[in-house]
């Protein structure tokens, strides 16, 4: 398994990284996990950019001091602050039909335990009027996980964000982009590894939580570890 660390210099430069590694692992047949702590924006998704109030939430998003961009995932917008972590798990599939909600429960699982070692009992489900609102999520004072799975080319690709420690950075900066948006969301809802373990933001490592989810991603899967920076 093909496994990469660390940002590229800029965002465009780093979400080539995540697009290279889907097209190597449909040429190479070699599966791939990556979880990093993303450049501060607020990434879009396809159906905020139909709304009516979308260049009204990309304006919000500039105004707080994160750049809008559009990612190809559905969903809604996410904020990352620098400090949030992101994470993808890349495979080749035989079959495009088959699958989805097994993977997606399989990664919820290895997420879920994940927390479980940085000291959060974190439970599948949101609260009402969460950020990116989905099927596939985790919670433990407050959402702190989305999770979402893209399939084509034959590569099934499963992966999510979670909230380490900015949630009160966080909640404003959703709120503005959403009332644009139209969406109804709540703040306090934004949930953190900090927040659930009732500790200062500061006495949690975001690299450390991104290197112990990535020991759950990858399992017992021999590695060839790259590192961005």
């Amino acid at each position: 398994m093909r496994v990469v660390r660390g940002r590229a210099t800029d965002i465009e430069e780093d979400r080539a990284v995540t697009e290279h590694l889907v097209t190597d692992a449909a040429e190479t047949g070699v599966p791939a996990v990556r979880v990093w702590t993303p450049h501060r924006q607020v990434a879009f998704g396809r159906r905020d950019a139909r709304e009516p109030g979308y260049e009204g939430a990309r304006a919000a998003a500039q105004d707080h001091g994160y750049p809008p961009h559009e990612r190809e995932t559905g969903g809604r917008a996410v904020a990352y602050t620098g400090n949030t972590v992101a994470f993808t798990r890349v495979e080749p599939i035989e079959e495009l039909r088959t699958g989805i909600e097994e993977r997606y429960d399989e990664v919820v699982s290895l997420v879920r335990a994940a927390l479980a070692d940085c000291g959060v009992d974190a439970e599948r489900g949101e609260p009402p009027d969460s950020f990116c609102p989905g099927a596939h999520s985790l919670s433990a004072d407050g959402k702190l996980c989305g999770i979402a799975q893209r399939v084509g080319g034959e590569v099934a690709r499963v992966g999510g964000i979670l909230v380490v420690r900015d949630h009160a950075a966080v909640a404003p900066v959703l709120a503005s982009v959403y009332d644009a948006l139209g969406v109804p969301f709540d703040p306090a809802t934004v949930g953190s590894v900090a927040r659930a373990r009732g500790v200062s933001p500061d006495a949690v490592d975001p690299e450390a939580v991104a290197r112990t989810l990535e020991h759950h991603l990858v399992g017992n899967a021999t590695t060839t570890v790259e590192h961005l920076d």
